[in-house]
């Protein structure tokens, strides 16, 4: 007599016999959706940190370790950036090649797109700023699912979200957020600035996340390939 089986992935997890097939994507849609989602976060960036709203919940960490160590910002992104990959480790998350596009097109992106933004709109009235804000957290959360979905490796801050999400089977939205509202508390805590904005992301661009990846991840953020 033979004996049944429970479908396994191919990292030997066990799938449910009543789940759905994971729906692959092609893979040229994941490359395209990869770049244009790495694109879109650097481009947001510049949006919110233009608008002078408040910076992303990340940004004030990395202002506040600024204030009190003295180190360049740059160096400090750097740190923080290894910092959260270490936490990869026992949350078994892998990078890829998106890992490495991550670090390479937002930081190409951001430069420019500072530079036309100031060019177009050099002082943003309040009016301006509030929407420059609201577009960049807005982009951002697609952008987010974009990249992340296309599965070709997250970047180092959204491996640590996917990650939780395997480890606790809590949605992504609920995980997102009490990320960046414990970030945005140290931030501010170690002597980083935030406003009006930094608030709303942290609170706002989970949910942005989670409806974007109805469409931009169609084996869910982290479903299989």
């Amino acid at each position: 007599m033979t004996v049944p089986t429970t479908p396994t992935t191919t990292t030997g997890r066990q799938v449910s016999p009543d789940a759905p097939p994971p729906v692959r994507m092609h893979p040229a849609r994941r490359v395209v959706q990869l770049v244009l989602g790495l694109v879109g976060f650097g481009v947001a960036t510049a949006l919110m940190l233009h608008s002078g709203q408040g910076a992303m919940p990340w940004a004030v960490l990395d202002q506040g370790i600024v204030d009190r160590t003295g180190l360049a910002y740059g160096w400090v992104v750097l740190g923080v950036g290894l910092l959260v990959m270490l936490a990869w480790i026992p949350l078994r998350q892998r990078p890829g090649v998106g890992t490495v596009a991550n670090i390479i097109v937002i930081s190409m992106v951001i430069d420019p797109a500072l530079w036309l933004l100031e060019l177009v709109l050099p002082e943003p009235a309040l009016v301006a700023g509030v929407a420059l804000a609201l577009a960049g957290i807005v982009l951002l959360g697609v952008s987010t699912a974009a990249y992340v979905g296309a599965r070709l490796g997250p970047g180092p801050r959204d491996g640590l979200m996917t990650g939780l999400v395997q480890l606790t089977g809590r949605p992504v939205w609920a995980i997102k957020t009490a990320i960046e509202v414990s970030v945005v508390v140290l931030g501010v805590l170690l002597g980083g600035t935030f406003g009006w904005a930094t608030v709303v992301f942290a609170f706002g661009v989970g949910p942005v996340v989670q409806v974007s990846a109805r469409w931009l991840a169609p084996a869910g953020l982290t479903g299989h390939r």
